[in-house]
C-alpha cells in the first residue's frame, strides 16, 4: 500500500500552481509541449544550465519539497530524460575532434540527471534511484516506492515520472510509425481512424509514505505485463479487477487510449468487460503521448478523487458514480507494455 500525500505537476494544460482542465492546449506540429513555469525557487546559475527534462522535473518537485521536513529519498522513473543533452555532447565530441569539451550538456546527459539534482539542491544522502524501462519506466518506479515504505516504516519518498520531447527520439518514433502524419487537434484526437498518436511530455511528482492520515489517495495495487495480444491483456485485467474486488459501481476507468488506432483493441476489449455502470474517461488529448503518461494519469486521478470536476471533454462514457471512491488506470505503450493501477480514496 503506497499513501500519496501531495501531488505536483507540470504538462502541457494549467496544472501547475493553479489547476484549469476546462481549457484544452491544442498540439502544435502534433506536439503537445508542456507550459513551463518561472522556476522562481531553482539558482539561476544551475537553471541555465539544466535540460528541459530536469527543469520540469525540479520545478514541479519545489512545491511539495517545502512543504516536508524529513525525506528519505528520491525515486524517478523516465524513460527518454536526458536524451537531448546526449546527443548534444556526442555532437560536441565530433565538432571539437574529441578537444576540451563543455561540461554542462555531459552532466546533464544521463537519465539519473533529475534525481541528481534534487540532491544536490536539498542536501539529502538518501536513497536515490531513476527507474529507466522505456514504457514501464514510472511503473517500476512506483513499485519500488510501495517496496521502499513497506520495508522502511515511516519514511517518506519523493516519487516521480518524467519524459520531454527529445527532436532525437521524435525523429526516431516518426520514422517507426508512433506520430500522426496528418495534423490533428485536441478535439479530432480520438476520432481518426489512422496510427499513430501525438508526441506529448510532463513531470509528475508526489510525496509518499505508509501513513494513511490525510492521504490525497493510496495506490492499491499495481499489475504491468508484456505483451501483443489484446485477449491475453483482457484476461490479465480482468483477473486484475476480481483479485482487488474492484466494485464498479463507484470507479471511473481511466483509459490510456492514444487516437492509435492499431492499440485500440486493447482498450476496447478491456471496457468490454466493465459492464454499462462505470464512467470511462480519457486524458492523453491533455499531456500527449509519451513513455512516462502513467504519471500523468496517477496525478489526474490524485485530483478527481478529491472533488475535481471531470471535465466533459473527458469523458468517453458517463457512468452511475457521482462521486467514486477508486479509478482504474489502464496505459499500454507501443502495443508491448501494459500497466493496471487500482487508485483509491
Amino acid at each position: 500500500m503506497l499513501y500519496i500525500h501531495e501531488a505536483s505537476c507540470i504538462s502541457p494544460q494549467q496544472t501547475f500552481s493553479t489547476i484549469d482542465l476546462e481549457h484544452v492546449t491544442d498540439p502544435v506540429d502534433n506536439k503537445l509541449h508542456v507550459a513551463e513555469p518561472a522556476y522562481g525557487g531553482i539558482p539561476k546559475n544551475m537553471l541555465r544550465r539544466m535540460g528541459k527534462a530536469v527543469r520540469i522535473g525540479v520545478g514541479a518537485s519545489l512545491p511539495l519539497l517545502d512543504k516536508i521536513s524529513s525525506l528519505n529519498g528520491f525515486i524517478i522513473g523516465t524513460a527518454n530524460g536526458g536524451m537531448e543533452e546526449s546527443i548534444l555532447f556526442l555532437k560536441q565530441i565530433i565538432a571539437y575532434d574529441e578537444g576540451v569539451l563543455t561540461p554542462g550538456s555531459f552532466v546533464q546527459s544521463t537519465a539519473n540527471a533529475t534525481a541528481a539534482q534534487l540532491s544536490l539542491l536539498t542536501g539529502n544522502r538518501g536513497y536515490n534511484i531513476t527507474h529507466v524501462h522505456r514504457g514501464l519506466a514510472f511503473e517500476n518506479a512506483v513499485i519500488d516506492a510501495a517496496m521502499m515504505v513497506n520495508e522502511n516504516k515511516g519514511t517518506s519518498y519523493l516519487l516521480g515520472g518524467i519524459d520531454d520531447i527529445s527532436n532525437y527520439n521524435y525523429k526516431l518514433d516518426y520514422m517507426d510509425g508512433w506520430y500522426k502524419e496528418e495534423e490533428i487537434d485536441g478535439q479530432s484526437f480520438y476520432s481518426t481512424n489512422s496510427a499513430g498518436s501525438i508526441a506529448g511530455e510532463g513531470a509528475a511528482i508526489f510525496l509518499v509514505n505508509d501513513h494513511a492520515q490525510n492521504a490525497l489517495a493510496k495506490v492499491k495495487a499495481i499489475k504491468t505485463l508484456h505483451s501483443a495480444d489484446p485477449d491475453l491483456i483482457k484476461r490479465a485485467f480482468e483477473g486484475f479487477i476480481k483479485e482487488q474486488q474492484v466494485d464498479l459501481s463507484s470507479c471511473i476507468f481511466l483509459s490510456g487510449e492514444n487516437g492509435d488506432s492499431r492499440l485500440l483493441p486493447f482498450y476496447t476489449s478491456c471496457e468490454e468487460i466493465l459492464g454499462t455502470d462505470i464512467t470511462i474517461a480519457r486524458f492523453k488529448h491533455l499531456c500527449g503521448e509519451y513513455p512516462t503518461a502513467s504519471a500523468f494519469a496517477l496525478w489526474l486521478s490524485c485530483q478527481l478523487l478529491n472533488r475535481l470536476q471531470m471535465p466533459e471533454h473527458m469523458i468517453k462514457k458517463h457512468g452511475s458514480a457521482k462521486q467514486p471512491s477508486s479509478i482504474l488506470i489502464y496505459n499500454n505503450h507501443k502495443n508491448a507494455q501494459h500497466s493496471f493501477m487500482l487508485i483509491e480514496s
